[in-house]
């Protein structure tokens, strides 16, 4: 499926177009990948660039998520797509034997403070214990090409973990512009019978965990989401990006609510939430209980981030059935099928 892809301005009303400008080439895209990992569409922490491999070919980019997955990104230049397949797949077996400590020497290597240093200025938090348990290939090219839509549709009921991200370039009024469409997970699921080590994630759905002191009734009310308070549970919430679908669960009383989150997290003292259609200050907002500020708390504060419910319950009506999904990391992408349908025909909000 080649996909042509223009820009337009409103002048008025008046369409303009915007002029399609010559592909970032790859030495560009590598820099622009550093600055900015969240232009393949999650945040990411680049351990290097330019990673020697056993092949003997470098890796364009190597990155880790919050998760601690690892991401392996080979970039499209000169119209060599078949190529950066075949490089993203033969990195990606060389990736898939990296140990922890592989990981943690290669990140010495390229990254100019300690791994977990780093990583927390990312994520917010500490490294999982464990890394690696899973390997993403991305093949970032500038323009469409029909060639990788025919390889990705392939691959994926393989259970190849391969993404193509194009970021096409416009130029408006001496301005550049990117913008970014891919072919990946939802395009190609897998055949029955052919699975990898971990369910596929659709790209929307979050499960949150909602416990500690803090009311639901407040989140409910005034529309927001916590993880509890402290620095794990603030890196857990951050994780979250805007526009996630999330499912909110109470340990031991079950799911509550479904809604799309509005904007990042932030300390609970100083968030602002939607509140009859105009943002308002949490902190002003009438509560059953308080949160720990991060004025006085600092690292133990309580973090939030605002949404617009589209279904929130009292916890006296959570739903659950044995076998659904919990966990006990306050944040983390929902991937349990099973779970999933529950919800949405509970919800009613399915596709």
């Amino acid at each position: 499926m080649h996909v042509e892809k223009r820009m337009w301005r409103i002048d008025g009303d008046e369409p303009r177009a915007v002029s399609t400008a010559t592909a970032p080439a790859a030495t560009e895209l590598q820099a622009l990948l550093r600055r900015d990992p969240s232009l393949l569409g999650e945040r990411l922490l680049v351990i290097g660039s330019q990673v020697a491999t056993a092949s003997g070919v470098p890796l364009d980019v190597l990155a880790v998520d919050a998760d601690g997955g690892l991401h392996v990104v080979e970039l499209v230049d000169q119209s060599d797509g078949h190529e950066a397949v075949a490089r993203a797949l033969d990195h990606g077996a060389w990736a898939a034997g990296l140990s922890r400590e592989d990981v943690l020497a290669l990140a010495t290597r390229h990254l100019a403070q300690p791994f977990e240093a780093a990583f927390e200025d990312v994520f917010g938090g500490t490294p999982p214990d464990e890394l690696n348990h899973d390997v993403h290939l991305t093949v970032v090219a500038g323009e469409p090409e029909a060639h990788l839509d025919r390889i990705v549709r392939y691959l994926r009921p393989f259970g190849v973990p391969v993404t193509v991200v194009f970021l096409s370039s416009f130029e408006d009024d001496g301005r550049r512009y990117l913008t970014r469409s891919w072919l990946g997970d939802d395009d190609d699921p897998a055949e029955p019978g052919r699975t990898g080590r971990r369910a596929p994630w659709n790209g929307r759905d979050w499960y949150v965990s909602f416990g500690g002191d803090r009311p639901w009734e407040d989140a409910r009310t005034h529309q927001f989401v916590s993880a509890g308070a402290g620095a794990s549970a603030a890196a857990a919430l951050r994780s979250l990006p805007v526009g996630a679908r999330v499912w909110v669960n109470i340990p031991g009383s079950g799911y509550v609510a479904v809604g799309t989150t509005l904007a990042e997290a932030s300390p609970a003292d100083e968030a602002k939430v939607l509140v009859g259609g105009a943002w308002v200050p949490l902190a002003d907002q009438p509560r059953s209980g308080g949160f720990r500020r991060s004025e006085i708390d600092g690292d133990d504060a309580e973090w939030v981030a605002p949404v617009t419910w589209l279904d929130a319950l009292p916890e006296d009506e959570a739903f659950w059935r044995k076998g659904m999904f919990t966990s006990q990391r306050g944040v983390s992408k929902l991937r349990q099928e099973f779970t999933l349908r529950l919800l949405e025909a509970h919800f009613n909000y399915g596709d």
